[in-house]
């Protein structure tokens, strides 16, 4: 499921269309946008009753109708045989929430890097699974592993850091570790997320009538909200692919990326789970943030006259690359 304004370049849809097996791939256009034209019968095009990042990805898991459900932005890219990859491992993890796939994270300029070839993926069946013991507590070792990666659930069970009242550049490192809080670029069982976003719809609701949808950050939001709740300590809820990418997400500089304000979303994981530290430390790491945010976009209102820096433009192919914004 990817949220896209439509602009996405002809290269990622094709890329995207490569993908084989039985799949839908639902994108979901802002208000006003009509939905292109696409020759596949796979492709569900819908448009979202409001604009905003959070409002379109809503949509598009609404909508999601398979057993599991990969979240992209219209220039990531999906090794071709991810489903064949993500069906064999829910058959041998049944019980699993996540597939956690390796992935690249290229520059925007790379255009080499970017539509190489994809290497094969690798076997399921033959892959052993790394597990923290007392003898071998560091499995990963800087990423250089060859089985299947146990993933925990996030520790939302740890202690607010007060020093956080009173330190506000104090750093965070309770989101260290092996789990992670995003749910971009994850293979997620859909029972689960199905489950999840009434909560969530719930959540938003302030005050009467009044709700609270931010525009941005569903990303790490949703992401932590089906593990908050679902939440169980200390389960393992998937795996990490080992082998070369099976996903390429196409990065560019931080200071070439417009502000974003994700306390506004970090509010209601605080709101509806005031009982998760974890949360709390998230909120106040942001909040203090907010200030750098704002002179950022300043700072971007008063260049708004300058050349674009969002797309690439590459004379000897003739072709443009998008970069995430």
């Amino acid at each position: 499921m990817t949220p896209t304004r439509g602009n996405f370049s002809d290269f990622w849809i094709n890329e995207l269309l490569r993908i084989q097996g039985n799949v839908e791939f639902v994108l979901v256009y802002p208000p006003g946008v009509s939905p292109r034209p696409i020759q596949d019968s796979r492709v569900k095009s819908l448009v979202s009753p409001y604009r905003g990042e959070m409002m379109q990805r809503f949509v598009a898991l609404l909508n999601a109708t398979g057993d599991y459900v990969l979240a992209l932005d219209d220039d990531d890219l999906a090794h071709p045989d991810i489903v064949e990859l993500v069906i064999k491992y829910f058959e041998r993890f049944p019980d699993s929430w996540v597939l956690r796939l390796k992935k690249a994270v290229i520059d925007f300029r790379d255009i080499d890097a970017i539509k190489k070839e994809w290497t094969g993926i690798p076997d399921i069946d033959q892959l052993d699974v790394c597990k923290k013991t007392a003898a071998d507590p560091n499995p990963y070792r800087n990423g250089n592993y060859e089985g299947l990666l146990e993933v925990p659930i996030a520790p939302l069970e740890l202690r607010f850091d007060v020093r956080w009242l009173f330190f506000p550049f104090f750093e965070r490192k309770d989101n260290y570790g092996y789990h992670f809080e995003n749910f971009n670029n994850i293979v997620w069982n859909n029972q689960l997320v199905q489950k999840t976003l009434p909560v969530l719809a719930q959540t938003t609701q302030m005050l009467g009538a009044i709700t609270w949808i931010p525009s941005s950050g569903f990303d790490r939001l949703s992401g932590l909200f089906v593990q908050a709740v679902s939440y169980q300590r200390d389960l393992i809820i998937g795996h990490w692919l080992p082998g070369d990418e099976q996903i390429r997400y196409v990065d560019k500089p931080a200071a070439m990326k417009p502000p974003r304000f994700h306390v506004i979303s970090d509010f209601l994981l605080v709101k509806r789970f005031p009982q998760y530290g974890y949360f709390w430390n998230l909120f106040f790491s942001k909040l203090y943030g907010v200030p750098r945010a704002i002179a950022k976009l300043i700072r971007l209102k008063l260049t708004k006259n300058q050349p674009p820096i969002n797309a690439l433009v590459t004379e000897e192919q003739g072709e443009t690359v998008k970069a995430k914004g």
